[in-house]
């Protein structure tokens, strides 16, 4: 992770913007296993390094040319990385969507084989919510990097976008189905290229916003004007 956020920084990439996110949560799920706030924390340590692994391989492959097929939720995400048209809101939602509701699903599954899947659904939910809290702490102080991100989103209002309404609670409950789905389809790689479908769709959305929320983005957008060091820094200050 630390070698990822390198070279996003060195190479001015915006993917660095879930990766700094991505970053801290690992290091936050390594600490809930060194803790032992996890009902299994061998199965949890696979269960992470199975998970980012999906997350190394499809950044390695986009960026780094390494070979290996991008999905296509990783690929819209990283497309969109190359563009100055989004906010950094946008960079991370994109990457959670990927990771999120096509990786974490995999990854669950092929922790437990075949073992019983509910065994791990507790300790799943508790790694959302680590997720879901560093999110939280982010866009509750995301005017440190953004200047005018507070009031043009009070501005959006009930906006229906999912900018502004993207659920991880709902992403998590959709990847647990989809990690069930994935361990009884009969052709995996069919399962998981149908899925990837579906949410490389979303992802989609996160970018094709409505004129309205399209204004607030642009708005939002000249406040972050800073380097992408800078911005990165500062990202990385407030999930700490």
């Amino acid at each position: 992770m630390d070698a990822i956020v390198d070279q996003c920084r060195r190479e001015r990439l915006r993917a660095g913007y879930f990766a700094v996110l991505y970053r801290f949560v690992t290091i936050r799920i390594k600490e809930g296993i060194d803790n032992g706030e996890f009902d299994d924390s061998d199965r949890m340590e696979q269960l992470d390094t199975l998970f980012a692994q999906r997350f190394f391989d499809a950044f390695d492959a986009y960026y780094n040319s390494s070979g290996k097929p991008v999905t296509q939720s990783w690929k819209h995400a990283f497309d969109s990385a190359e563009s100055s048209t989004y906010i950094i809101l946008q960079h991370l939602l994109l990457g959670i969507n990927a990771h999120i509701n096509l990786d974490l699903g995999i990854a669950a599954a092929e922790t437990m084989k075949e073992d019983n899947l509910e065994l791990i659904h507790e300790d799943y939910n508790r790694i959302n919510a680590i997720l879901a809290s560093l999110v939280d702490d982010v866009t509750s102080n995301m005017s440190r990097i953004s200047l005018f991100f507070g009031p043009m989103i009070r501005l959006a209002g009930n906006a229906d976008d999912l900018v502004v309404n993207f659920s991880i609670i709902a992403a998590r409950d959709g990847a647990w189905d989809f990690a069930h789905r994935y361990r009884s389809a009969p052709n995996k790689e069919i399962a998981v290229r149908e899925r990837d479908e579906k949410i490389a769709g979303l992802a989609k959305r996160l970018t094709r916003t409505s004129p309205f929320v399209s204004f607030i983005i642009k708005v939002i957008r000249w406040g972050e004007f800073r380097s992408l060091q800078t911005n990165l820094d500062q990202l990385a200050g407030i999930v700490e």
